[in-house]
């Protein structure tokens, strides 16, 4: 009996259950690259470029390791362009009996998964995705068993589930779960270090990126600087560079911004992780073995840990718990049109001018510019949640659906109405100057309020309180912004409300189609 074992794109672990323990003499591995995944959303050309390399890597290991592995590229002639599709070639092709797989990390795939069976006559047997520290559903009965959902509570469940920074007596190392209150400094005066370890690309790296230069030129982003692990041991390197580096001051410092400092202290581990290089127990043993040794407090130890087995966790068992219904939410109704300096940087908001940039060279910006920059503009702006959510899944190289769907729409965009957040992250200008240098440089004048020099972020924070007062005034969290916004006069609730429609007047509209191609001829 031949066995099909299709491993996809963020499933390139050696360790994937679905390759353990299968008889490699009467298997066969099938990766397909195939034109639905590049560009059911107009992804950045990094994210291609990483995703088609590091599945051209694996496979070549595999193969290495014994296995037969069927490997279908993008540009074969006879490639029909979907998984389905090329799973039902595969079978006529290895007169294939039965198909193993790991369940798939977001919804749509899934449901054609679940639909193979039927489909094809065979026996599709789908296994849990035990990269993962939580099982599904283990998660689902943990939130069956509270009235809300809190990601602390489900964090220290992980920590007594894996013993990370645990005593033997089953108390938290350091006396408390939480050091999140040390991690809050602005930026350092001096620019750090120097920039995270790069990996040139190789010549199957370089051939696929000529592939998306030509096939997706017209796609968001540049490849120039594309220098990302596209192998398990280049991503141990980087893991090994990051702990060694940057890990001792990443606590302190991990919500500070500095313009033009594209990473600072932070791993960029999340495209190996996100992919399968990486495991989330594996990078956090590293960082536990780090503060064990004396080599990073444990602030930082904490807080990379819980960034790990507590919010990204999380967030995968909140996407799958929540889906389809998360898709379509809108808790303020927002409906305006994404602004086009999403695309081209081209305002003069500095801060998201340079979240702009770094998100077009890298495909990356850090946690905080995703949050309370680009984030926090589009939420107060009233931009409409389900394009914010397509443009974050378009422009970042660790982008996928169960990443960004409760990112974006719960935490960033509150457009779940509190589902997985206690209160929307809305700032003002005073956010972004506490924690960055850019307020320095800026055209606009973060301390004030109206007039055509004041900061943006300032007028439209409080339209965004008044407008919404009677969806948030009762949120416990909310009284203090609602107490600052009644102390204001009348005529200066009127000049902020002015303000914010005029310079929301002013924004350019991104052109139609910019997120989604009906087919691959318009990418």
């Amino acid at each position: 009996m031949t066995l099909l074992i299709p491993v996809l794109g963020d499933q390139l672990s050696h360790g994937l259950a679905s390759l353990r323990k299968a008889d490699r003499a009467r298997s066969v591995v099938l990766m397909m690259e195939v034109a639905e995944e590049t560009t059911y959303v107009r992804h950045h050309k990094a994210k291609i470029v990483l995703i088609l390399s590091a599945m051209r890597h694996f496979a070549e290991e595999l193969r290495a390791d014994g296995w037969t592995v069927d490997y279908v590229r993008l540009d074969d002639p006879d490639n029909r362009g979907s998984f389905t599709e090329e799973v039902g070639r595969a079978i006529e092709r290895h007169e294939a009996e039965a198909i193993r797989i790991v369940e798939a990390g977001e919804w749509r795939v899934q449901k054609a998964i679940e639909g193979w069976q039927e489909c094809f006559g065979i026996a599709v047997e789908v296994l849990g995705d035990d990269r993962f520290i939580c099982p599904l559903p283990d998660f689902f009965a943990w939130a069956a068993s509270r009235r809300e959902l809190i990601m602390e509570s489900f964090y220290r469940q992980q920590r007594r589930r894996t013993g990370l920074l645990m005593e033997p007596d089953g108390t938290p190392v350091g006396g408390q779960w939480n050091f999140d209150k040390d991690n809050r400094a602005p930026p350092p005066r001096n620019r750090p270090l120097r920039e995270p370890q790069r990996f040139p690309p190789d010549e199957t790296t370089r051939e696929v990126i000529a592939l998306v230069e030509g096939r997706f030129r017209h796609h968001f982003g540049t490849l120039a600087s594309f220098a990302l692990p596209v192998t398990a041991s280049e991503a141990r390197d980087l893991l090994a560079d990051f702990v060694a580096e940057r890990l001792p001051r990443f606590g302190t410092y991990q919500d500070a911004m500095l313009e033009g400092a594209d990473f600072l202290y932070h791993s960029r581990l999340s495209t190996s992780l996100n992919c399968g290089l990486l495991t989330a127990r594996e990078v956090c043993e590293a960082a536990e073995a780090a503060y064990a040794r004396g080599e990073a407090p444990l602030n930082a130890v904490e807080g990379f840990i819980r960034q790990m087995i507590g919010w990204r966790e999380y967030i995968r068992g909140m996407y799958w718990l929540e889906m389809p219904g998360l898709s379509e939410v809108n808790f303020f109704g927002n409906s305006r049109e994404l602004p086009d300096f999403y695309w081209t940087g081209e305002t003069d908001m500095a801060c998201c001018a340079d979240s702009v940039r770094n998100t077009r060279d890298n495909g990356y910006a850090h946690h905080i510019q995703r949050l309370m920059v680009l984030g926090n503009f589009a939420m107060i702006a009233g931009i409409d949640p389900a394009q914010v959510s397509d443009w974050y899944l378009v422009v970042y190289a660790d982008a996928y659906e169960w990443v960004e769907h409760p990112n974006v729409l719960g935490m960033s965009q509150y457009a779940d109405g509190g589902r997985l957040g206690t209160k929307p992250y809305a700032g003002s200008g005073a956010y972004i100057n506490k924690m960055s240098n850019y307020c320095r440089g800026c055209r606009f004048d973060v301390k004030q309020r109206v007039g055509e020099d004041a900061c943006p972020f300032n007028a439209l924070y409080w339209d965004f309180i008044d407008r919404n007062e009677a969806r948030l005034r009762r949120n416990w969290r909310m009284w203090q912004p609602y107490a600052t916004w009644d102390r204001f006069a009348l005529e200066t609730k009127a000049e902020i409300r002015e303000r914010a429609r005029s310079f929301l007047d002013s924004l350019q509209p991104a052109a139609p189609g910019w997120a989604r191609a009906a087919t691959e001829s318009a990418s």
